[in-house]
């Protein structure tokens, strides 16, 4: 039997919990089901479960508008965000909304049956198990950004000849022993600098070996003025004051160090040589060769990572591998880095849609012939929005902005007495980018299997809280570039494509 809804949502994560909490409250009367391909909710915040994992964005902006963070750390470990989350969806009702361990593998859309056909398999974390069917209206994809089964790991020569053992930190099991061992971790990002301090408590020695630096940048993991709103105020108060705080701090900075560039990497490297001192080389070690936010910037706690190089508890290594050895890694500088674990904190890989296969009317939809549409829709697809959050700030912030701008959509779907909608334009001089300006990897490896972003609004990405207010709160729905549709009657007409104002984001 086929189970019917009006709104099926993908995944069970951030994105996912607030799409369930805002079609709740803004389109009660809607029909909606959660599927989520794993045994628990939380999406990233379950999957990885290496030492020290952490948030790297302030829980006053990682955590919903709609529920108060509480807690006094602001930078949170993994298994505090987890709670949260299960709080969340056990308050809202929403935990008996999602079916676990179904993994949705193929998605159809009939243009006459105006409705999607999801095959699923059920049964099993990793997808193996029954066959399963469901039909909805809409489609709302809020699986992520990359693959949960496998995240980058290069192959070194020689390393099939390593005596110890190799693991990346998405594979992170409980049994891996590293106390009193030696352990390299090979990279620089957001993983590494958390894994580094973490390892460090117990192993024998740490190194963090990286073949360029990233910027490191210290943050209390208490934040003392969220501290003093709370004394003088009520909970949920303290709570947005602090949140607007932060939103309003960490876009201030990111304009500036986008502006001034030189001026902002003087003063993340002088913090990180007030921090290390004179026996580390911070030029070196911390000093990128990529300018302030063409990659994301690294948080850690109370400088926890800057700690545990200073105590001699763990060293940074700026070089290339040559090449495993039985003892560990052979450096092209000459030296041999001895290791009993090697942990290979190299990236993820990137996978919107999470690996759906998508056909419309039979003919397979490819996501990176399309362009991405106010950053939550696709060019020529009905009926799909997908939750993507920003780069340069918590990801909530715009999963949550998103929610909001989906139940508009769906309400505007049955004022007009439509049945679907598709982002359509016929501008030639709309232009194409790249989906995101970011020289990661993980972003430059997967610039042929992702959307593109448009030269101007609204096809254009702006990684801006204030802007993406101003058009997915309180912009127009019908702008122009949305097309109403009912099976078999022409589409309703878009709205004539005004100029854009001198005020609006795209002038």
């Amino acid at each position: 039997m086929t189970e019917h809804y009006d709104v099926i949502i993908v995944g069970a994560g951030i994105s996912g919990i607030t799409a369930a909490y805002h079609l709740q409250k803004q389109c009660p009367s809607k029909s909606f089901l959660v599927l989520e391909g794993r045994a628990d909710l939380g999406g990233t915040w379950d999957l990885f479960r290496y030492p020290g994992i952490r948030s790297d964005s302030d829980m006053f902006t990682l955590g919903y508008r709609w529920k108060p963070w509480l807690k006094p750390k602001g930078i949170a470990d993994g298994q505090l965000i987890q709670d949260y989350l299960r709080e969340a969806a056990h308050e809202q009702g929403i935990h008996s909304k999602i079916r676990f361990r179904q993994r949705v593998k193929e998605a159809s859309w009939s243009s006459d049956r105006a409705r999607w056909t999801l095959d699923v398999q059920s049964g099993s974390q990793n997808g193996h198990g029954d066959n399963l069917r469901y039909t909805c209206n809409f489609l709302y994809m809020c699986s992520g950004y990359y693959d949960y089964e496998q995240g980058y790991a290069p192959k070194f020569e020689g390393q099939e000849q390593f005596a110890g053992r190799v693991v990346h930190p998405q594979h992170w099991t409980s049994d891996i022993d590293y106390a009193g061992k030696r352990v390299v971790v090979i990279g620089s990002g957001a993983t590494a600098v958390t894994l580094v301090p973490a390892l460090a408590a117990k192993a024998a020695n740490v190194v963090m070996l990286q073949r360029s630096p990233s910027y490191v940048v210290s943050l209390p993991a208490v934040d003392a003025i969220a501290e003093l709103f709370r004394k003088r105020m009520s909970p949920i108060n303290a709570y947005r004051f602090t949140r607007w705080k932060n939103i309003s701090l960490s876009s201030f900075f990111y304009q500036l160090a986008r502006r001034n560039p030189a001026a902002a990497r003087k003063r993340i490297v002088n913090a990180a040589k007030e921090a290390l001192g004179p026996s580390v080389d911070v030029d070196k070690h911390f000093n990128p060769r990529y300018g302030v936010w063409d990659q994301r910037v690294c948080i850690v706690p109370d400088g926890d990572l800057f700690e545990s190089i200073k105590s001699g508890r763990a060293e940074v290594v700026t070089d290339e591998i040559e090449r495993f050895t039985p003892k560990g890694i052979q450096l092209r500088s000459g030296r041999e880095l001895e290791a009993d674990l090697v942990v290979t904190a190299t990236g993820l890989e990137m996978k919107l849609m999470g690996g759906v296969k998508v056909s419309v009317d039979g003919r397979p939809f490819e996501v990176s012939r399309s362009l991405s549409y106010k950053g939550c829709m696709f060019t020529d697809l009905p009926n799909v929005a997908y939750s993507f959050g920003y780069f340069n700030a918590s990801w909530t912030l715009k999963a949550d902005l998103i929610a909001e701008y989906v139940c508009r959509v769906l309400t505007q779907l049955d004022e007009k007495g439509a049945s679907y909608v598709v982002p359509q334009h016929n501008d030639p001089n709309i232009g194409e980018e790249p989906f995101v300006h970011f020289s990661s990897g993980y972003v430059q490896r997967a610039a042929a299997r992702v959307p593109k972003q448009g030269g101007k609004h609204p096809f254009k990405l702006y990684q801006n809280y204030l802007k993406d207010i101003s058009v997915l709160r309180f912009g127009k729905v019908d702008d122009g570039f949305l097309t109403f549709k009912r099976p078999g009657k022409p589409a309703e007409k878009p709205a004539p494509q005004a100029a854009p104002r001198a005020d609006h984001p795209s002038a």
